[in-house]
């Protein structure tokens, strides 16, 4: 299956290495739920801030079949360190990733419930 994504720029040009980089993280999404139906990315660099350097921004939208829909954000600050947009887009699809392992292991009753305690009479 090939997952529809869709990659929006916020503040930045649009470039071809991000957009591989991001193709190649959403296909390894594919390993953990084989059922989503939608991945939105939006990459965004704000300039309006009173901090030092321009914070990236990475925010992913995931609809997965069964009504669930996952989010997960990050931001890294441009401070001189290495790669901050591209350490932003991995930190991203990381924390998504365990939000899917999370969702499908609800759905497929592998979380541990507690049994219903009740007291005997």
């Amino acid at each position: 299956m090939q997952l529809p994504v869709k990659i929006s720029y916020r503040g930045l040009e649009k470039s071809d290495q991000i957009d591989n980089l991001v193709l190649e993280y959403a296909a390894r999404l594919e390993k953990f739920c084989d059922h989503i139906n939608r991945c939105d990315v939006a990459i965004e660099q704000t300039n309006h801030t009173h901090h030092k350097g321009n914070p990236y921004r990475c925010r992913i939208d995931v609809t997965v079949a069964r009504g669930h829909e996952l989010v997960a954000r990050e931001e890294q600050m441009d401070n001189g360190s290495h790669a901050p947009l591209i350490k932003a887009i991995h930190h991203a699809f990381k924390t998504m990733e365990r939000e899917l392992r999370r969702v499908v292991d609800k759905q497929r009753r592998d979380v541990k419930t507690h049994a219903d305690t009740r007291s005997p009479k």
